[in-house]
């Protein structure tokens, strides 16, 4: 039977055969996420188990009843057309003895029907077969749907620390062959495995009614011998299999990492030094193809000799047994059309064996994935955050990484409803840990905050990020049009509201002066906008959410400083009676912040408004004389630049014009 096309890519290492063993990886191939060799495997009825609620659900879930309904009907067409595939070399042995043995009459009426029958069940046995897939097509749809849907979700709710650890790249590729391994196992199972077997047990039996019990025997013994050297060798070959899976992700994760920072390795011109690296695994996955090709060929050679024994053992048998008067040449017939029956999906075997254990192993990657416990995790019955006024509060709070790297040591402040307070200190202060904790990308290791009087590790999350709005340091934007980013901070809101929210962020202007205006695309992570445009559209999507706790990032770190007072007279506006935390690098960005935080290795070194700071003397004024005297340094260049641009000006306006 055809093998059944595939909608998607195929993932390079699944099916394997002369063209796919010794292909080259791709720069887009195989990641190097977690694979059979360097992780222990589980069972494999592991991976079945976690698929089984999938295929049998509960019928009091949608549809549920359908999906049985379904999988009832495609085994019950499964077995009607194996049926009328065994009977079909039986019309035709029917056919040849009734060519020969009928008189001159007969031979006109009978052969012709037995012909035309024999053309029907080829074509019912087709008919069921294609069928059974149409119906069987929505249950694997669906399983592969609901399982990819379900492993997205929870890896939307692991924590911050889980991504940091891993791959994207390889997150992705698990959730991708995983689905897809559904479909294969699926596919090789119910349109290859289980047919065959259904197909063998009724040939040995008709071989074993019509003739004698050796014929069964000899086709018995021959499938078995050919179903066990292929899953031997094919499981002696899976380290070869695996390693060169292995060397392809390295060579595939090297590839992407050097184009994603084409621009680093252009700064430093380091194209051969990428090249030697890419070469280097490229090597490495030669040597492995090489090995899974050789053992591949063995794999073959073992197949085919077990076959040709098999199928000449037979037909000395049957031809035995013409000479003998107890076979005609119809049973000859008949014998060697259920052999090629037989023997063509089984030289299908090792492939489907191995697709069958690679999807195995792809979809027990993923369903693993759903193992891992997410370390942020809201209480059974987590109520909604009550925004009030929006009051933030951070109470003796500590936290550390890990053991050995503490970042926040007993920190306290609050900001009052809608009030402003600005956190400031050298790099490494634990700013940004300030965000991420209001976020609830982690838990506090000590202490709590609170927001309007309740401690967020007591709501549910959703709603504390729903509370706040955001506009970090290094925006990332989606690789989509600038209306879709600018939207995405509130999902169905008007093409006026979206609009807005661009002229308060002061990029609206640039946005319609783009040919495309804002179906302009900005590229991979938004690299076609500068920083500063990067910024403003993270501030527009911020302002267009709306939320009733503002925290600011850096946010103008990306601007130039004409710019940057325009952002800010923006920011004021949009933040006026909204609680806000500004965590700043310039301090001439939070002189009007109601309250200055000081951080310094982790601990509150300062604290009040921007003038008692300065008169106290201490590492704000510091910080703030330094920033004055490099903004000061950086005026007198940009002013000597002017002049010094003007007197060319001027230099080349005074020359006397050239006399004709």
């Amino acid at each position: 039977m055809a093998h059944k096309p595939h909608s998607g890519p195929h993932p390079t290492t699944v099916v394997e055969d002369d063209a796919s063993a010794d292909a080259p990886p791709t720069p887009y191939g195989r990641d190097a996420g977690p694979t059979p060799s360097s992780k222990k495997q589980r069972n494999d009825w592991a991976a079945l188990r976690a698929l089984s609620p999938y295929l049998w659900p509960d019928t009091t879930q949608p549809g549920g009843a359908e999906i049985k309904a379904r999988i009832i009907t495609a085994l019950s067409l499964l077995a009607a057309s194996k049926a009328v595939a065994v009977c079909i070399p039986i019309v035709f042995k029917t056919v040849i003895d009734g060519l020969r043995l009928s008189d001159a009459q007969g031979l006109v009426v009978v052969p012709v029907m037995l012909l035309v029958a024999y053309g029907i069940m080829r074509i019912a046995a087709q008919g069921f077969a294609e069928l059974r897939e149409t119906v069987f097509a929505k249950v694997a749809q669906r399983a592969m749907r609901q399982a990819g849907l379900r492993t997205f979700e929870h890896l939307h709710r692991l924590a911050l620390r889980y991504h940091l650890d891993r791959h994207t790249g390889g997150l992705s590729r698990a959730v991708e062959r995983g689905t897809l391994g559904i479909d294969e196992l699926l596919d090789s199972m119910l349109f290859n495995v289980i047919p065959t077997a259904i197909e063998i047990t009724m040939v040995c039996g008709v071989l074993w009614f019509m003739f004698d019990v050796r014929f069964a025997a000899v086709t018995f013994i021959t499938i078995a011998f050919y179903t066990a050297w292929t899953i031997v060798i094919t499981d002696w070959r899976l380290k070869y299999r695996r390693h060169m899976n292995e060397m392809e992700g390295e060579a595939a994760n090297k590839a992407v990492d050097s184009l994603l920072n084409y621009e680093t390795v252009k700064y430093f011109g380091n194209e051969a030094h990428e090249a030697k690296r890419y070469d280097a695994a490229l090597q490495s996955y030669e040597s492995a193809a090489i090995k899974a090709r050789v053992s591949l060929s063995l794999l073959n050679v073992g197949q085919g000799s077990v076959i040709a024994v098999g199928v000449t053992t037979i037909m000395l048998m049957a031809a035995y047994g013409v000479q003998e008067h107890t076979m005609t040449l119809g049973d000859i017939v008949m014998v060697n059309a259920f052999l090629i029956q037989l023997y063509l999906p089984l030289n299908r075997l090792g492939m489907v064996y191995r697709e069958i254990k690679q999807s195995l192993i792809d979809m027990d990657e993923m369903f693993s994935l759903l193992e891992v416990t997410p370390e942020i995790a809201d209480p059974p019955e987590a109520m909604p955050l009550a925004v009030t006024g929006g009051e933030v509060e951070f109470d003796r709070v500590s936290f550390d990484y890990n053991p050995n790297r503490r970042v926040l040591a007993d920190v306290s402040f609050k900001v009052p409803a809608g009030k402003k307070v600005a956190i400031v200190g050298p790099s490494g202060a634990g700013k940004s840990t300030i965000a991420r904790l209001l976020y609830r990308f982690y838990d506090v290791t000590g202490g709590g905050i609170k927001i309007d009087g309740q401690d967020i590790r007591s709501v549910a999350q959703s709603s504390v990020r729903a509370a706040i709005g955001i506009v970090p340091q290094d925006t990332v934007l989606f690789n989509d049009t600038i209306y879709y980013n600018i939207a995405y901070g509130r999902p169905g809101a008007t093409e006026a509201e979206i609009m807005d929210a661009a002229r308060l962020a002061a990029i609206h202007d640039f946005i319609v002066s783009l040919p495309d205006g804002y179906a302009t695309r900005v590229g991979e992570r938004g690299l076609k906008l500068s920083g500063g445009e990067k910024q403003r559209v993270a501030i527009a999507r911020t302002i267009l959410k709306g939320p009733q706790i503002m925290l600011f990032d850096e946010a103008t770190s990306a601007l130039d400083t004409h710019t940057e007072k325009e952002i800010q007279k923006a920011l004021t506006q949009v933040s006026a009676n909204r609680t806000t935390l500004v965590i700043a690098h310039r301090l001439s960005t939070i002189i009007d912040a109601d309250e200055i935080l000081v951080l310094e290795r982790g601990r509150v070194a300062e604290r009040g408004t921007h003038r008692a700071l300065l008169a106290a003397g201490g590492i704000y004024a510091h910080m703030w004389a330094r920033q004055q005297e490099a903004e000061h340094a950086k005026e007198v260049l940009e002013h000597v630049a002017e002049e010094e641009a003007a007197e060319r000006a001027g230099n080349k306006a005074s020359k006397p014009e050239a006399a004709e």
